[in-house]
């Protein structure tokens, strides 16, 4: 089976230097959700497997200058892994996979033409939503000595948003704009349902914060 060999390989050859935020682990989650999505969109689930699980092979990290190449060094890397390792694999949907990743960085700001690219950047950010992105977002913060927010102002009310000084502004520059930038029905649903629990997460840490400053003035 694909699938399996697949893994098999990114287990064998994933550099122990990857960062949890684009290990195995989001592979096969954004493969997981490309999967639920093709139900529902249509699309070669071969094309989106591949994509899904290559889509991250080259991934420079966040801070880097040349972060946006990131995207075009995977697609021409997971090309010639295709033909080196898996010959079976028909070359006539190599166009595909290779758009596929492309499309799917935020960074690259490619727009997506074919079901297949959509798919697979809808699944990619919709790692970058909920639970699990929340969880993504303070490990990067924590891997790029990041803050976790602006104690004066933590909720950008009265400065400039700066998501590299502070995890808490990624929320507003970029996380929370994801759902509207969905190419797909279902990637819009899910999407949206998990930016409300983002939002919850906001919510309840205003309270939290504000709570302590009450305590402080005691």
């Amino acid at each position: 089976m694909l699938e399996q060999r697949i893994i098999q390989f990114l287990k064998e050859t994933l550099s122990g230097n990857v960062d949890a935020a684009h290990d195995l682990g989001h592979l096969m989650r954004v493969a997981n959700n490309c999967k639920h999505i093709q139900k529902h969109e249509g699309g070669n689930p071969d094309i989106i497997l591949v994509a899904s699980y290559f889509h991250d092979i080259v991934s420079l990290p966040k801070n880097a200058p040349d972060r946006h190449r990131s995207s075009r060094l995977a697609a021409q890397k997971t090309l010639t892994i295709l033909a080196e390792h898996f010959p079976d694999f028909p070359a006539r949907h190599y166009a595909a996979v290779e758009e596929a990743i492309l499309c799917h960085s935020y960074s690259a700001n490619i727009k997506p033409g074919s079901v297949e690219a959509k798919i697979v950047q809808d699944a990619d950010r919709l790692d970058a939503l909920g639970a699990v992105g929340l969880a993504r977002t303070f490990y990067i913060a924590g891997k790029l000595n990041t803050k976790l927010f602006n104690s004066d102002d933590p909720f950008a009310e009265q400065r400039a948003l700066n998501d590299k000084e502070y995890a808490l502004d990624h929320f507003y520059t970029k996380l929370l704009k994801l759902p509207d930038t969905m190419n797909t029905y279902e990637g819009k649903r899910i999407a949206k349902k998990r930016s409300e629990f983002l939002l919850s997460y906001i919510d309840s840490l205003r309270q939290e914060l504000g709570l302590s400053i009450s305590f402080c003035d005691e």
